[in-house]
């Protein structure tokens, strides 16, 4: 490998600004419990913490993206590592739980812009005989982000505070903004003459996130109904204009007219949505239930991303010469035979089952993911990688949603709006059950996608 300093630094910032955005999710999930002592805030408040951040980024994920290739990427990324920092150093100083989660939704609008447009620079700067293994470092910085932040994150609470993961995020966004700006350079200059991007879809598409989201916190209250369904709607309106618009900013006929690449994505859908909330819920059950602290949990709960972070590249390698839908219907029904099983904790349930069934399903996780995606870019031509990269991302952050958006509804309709630590540990153990339940349910579905997509064509890349 004979690469430039300016790759190598290009390469390091792509790397850093993926590791953050998982390292975040993953360590703030073990640190809920202490901010929930912070701000006093109840079951549904804690989780709008994750889902703040979530709900932004797949709000501008999409816009942003199509906005980079008609504005220019770099200056798109260095905006975005920008906001990050400065929403990562007002968390760490904010004074109410609501004040946290709307800067930890500005953080999500940084995350989006630096994570859509990191790929994308990242090809751009390599050789295509290279793309694949700088592409492999920055996958493998999620990986890192998602396996380091529980431990990370409970060592951090424990010894210096909740706020000290955000500070820590602040200090590595700083590094990133003065690589940046030293080494990634300016974009080259775009004519976006007669390339105007159509806003009425993406009005309907946030609108509809919003809607839906916030609606399932108002659960069972009539007005959180209306409120899903009218989000409903609205994603179903932003459907029908993206279908009918010369320069979408979502590629729906990739979907109609392409059963694996249709396929392949709701299966991700459907897998994000059953597994993304389980150390969400597992941190706040080891330390109410289980009575652990924030580094032990962390401990424990490492071990799903370890198995994924581990076994991936295998599963990939795998599925280049095994078709890749043997190996996702396997990992999918490894993930919900784990679902069920997390579906019958109890207050006494041996911490050395809860290592064990994360493992299980953090292998079945790295089965499924790694040959989901090799299907997806497989069954689209050349010309579409970038709208099959973006489809799949978007697929990932809405499964994430989805996810805490069904445990959301679970704590509203279950635990109310009593304050968190005034839960008896019955009442919090049954919202956690029903929640497993329903995710084992959803995951179900998901081998019947994974099953049935068909086969991919080797070499089909024209």
């Amino acid at each position: 490998m004979d690469w430039t300093k300016k790759q190598l630094s290009i390469l390091s910032v792509v790397a850093v600004t993926s590791f953050m955005g998982t390292f975040l999710i993953s360590s703030v999930n073990v640190a809920l419990p202490a901010i929930e002592k912070t701000f006093g805030l109840n079951a549904v408040s804690l989780s709008w913490i994750i889902t703040s951040f979530l709900l932004a980024t797949a709000m501008f994920l999409l816009p942003v993206g199509r906005w980079g290739d008609l504005t220019g990427i770099r200056r798109i990324f260095k905006l975005g590592v920008m906001i990050f920092t400065l929403s990562s150093l007002a968390c760490g100083f904010t004074g109410s739980g609501v004040w946290l989660i709307i800067f930890r939704f500005i953080q999500g609008i940084g995350a989006a812009f630096s994570s859509t447009t990191g790929p994308a620079i990242l090809v751009s700067a390599f050789s295509p005989a290279h793309r694949g293994r700088v592409l492999g470092f920055s996958v493998s910085a999620v990986y890192l982000g998602l396996a380091f932040g529980p431990f990370a994150g409970g060592f951090l609470t424990q010894y210096f505070g909740w706020r000290s993961i955000f500070f820590v995020s602040t200090a590595l966004g700083i590094l990133t903004i003065i690589i940046s700006f030293l080494f990634l350079g300016k974009d080259q200059v775009i004519s976006v003459s007669g390339k105007k991007m159509d806003l009425k879809g993406t009005f309907f598409y946030m609108l509809g996130l919003i809607v839906l989201v916030y609606g399932s916190s108002l659960i069972p209250g009539l007005s959180g109904w209306l409120l899903m369904g009218g989000g409903v709607i609205s994603l179903i309106l932003f459907w029908m204009l993206e279908s009918r618009s010369l320069l979408p900013v979502f590629e729906t006929r990739l979907f109609t007219g392409n059963r694996l690449f249709a396929f392949s994505n709701l299966a991700a859908l459907i897998n994000y949505s059953a597994t993304f909330a389980i150390v969400f819920l597992l941190s706040l059950y080891l330390q109410k239930v289980q009575g652990l602290s924030p580094r032990d949990a962390g401990i424990v709960l490492i071990a799903q991303p370890v198995m994924m972070a581990i076994f991936s590249p295998i599963a990939g390698r795998l599925s280049d010469r095994i078709q890749p839908r043997i190996l996702t219907t396997i990992g999918m029904t490894m993930c919900t035979l784990g679902l069920v099983a997390f579906s019958l904790l109890t207050p006494a349930t041996p911490i050395g089952i809860i290592v064990g069934l994360l493992v299980w399903v953090g292998l079945g996780f790295a089965f499924f993911s790694s040959p989901n995606m090799n299907t997806i870019m497989s069954s689209v031509g050349k010309n579409q990688l970038g709208l099959a990269s973006g489809s799949a991302a978007t697929m990932r952050v809405i499964g994430q949603i989805t996810s805490m958006t069904i445990a959301t509804l679970f704590f509203a309709g279950m635990l109310g709006r009593e304050a968190f630590d005034s839960l008896s540990d019955q009442e919090f153990i049954k919202a956690v059950k029903w929640s497993f339940l329903c995710f084992s349910v959803i995951s179900s579905a998901g081998i019947y996608f994974s099953y049935n997509r068909g086969s991919v064509v080797r070499g089909n890349t024209e």
